[in-house]
């Protein structure tokens, strides 16, 4: 069964409104963390970490969409604030590997905190069927983008 294309107002529509959505959250965010002095850049390294501790950086660069220099920079800058270790791979040391400090932990505990706060805001009024059918449309518009983008590797 074939599906009818979708008209360009729509599309458009769409487009704008994921990217402006985006767009907000992150400038909510950054506004919620200014308090602790951490840059948006810092806030998704750190947000990386937390979820796999010990990754390579240049591992990290690529899961962050950023060139190997500028996430270097932005580790130095953790590291001298005490975020951050960068230790060598166990087999190649030419590798660094990226780890969480204490410290850090204790930082992302209170930007979780504060993303909960932040997203019982944003999702006020919403019902727990209407954010699921959401997620759902969203996350199969997100594999459909990571098979395009495969297929233009091939």
């Amino acid at each position: 069964m074939a599906t009818e294309p979708h008209t360009t107002d729509w599309e458009l529509r769409l487009g704008f409104l994921i990217h402006d959505v985006s767009r907000l959250r992150r400038s909510a965010f950054d506004r919620c963390l200014k308090p602790l002095s951490v840059t948006r850049s810092q806030w998704w390294v750190l947000a990386y970490l937390s979820r796999e501790d010990g990754m390579a950086q240049s591992q990290l660069a690529d899961q962050l969409d950023l060139g190997k220099v500028a996430v270097g920079g932005l580790i130095d800058r953790l590291e001298k604030s005490g975020l951050v270790r960068r230790e060598p791979h166990a087999t190649d040391r030419r590798v660094k590997m990226v780890f969480l400090e204490p410290k850090s932990k204790q930082l992302i505990a209170r930007m979780r905190k504060i993303n909960h706060k932040m997203n019982d805001q944003i999702l006020a009024g919403l019902s727990d069927d209407r954010l699921e059918k959401t997620a759902l449309t969203l996350d199969a518009m997100k594999r459909n983008l990571l098979n395009f983008l495969q297929a233009q590797e091939a």
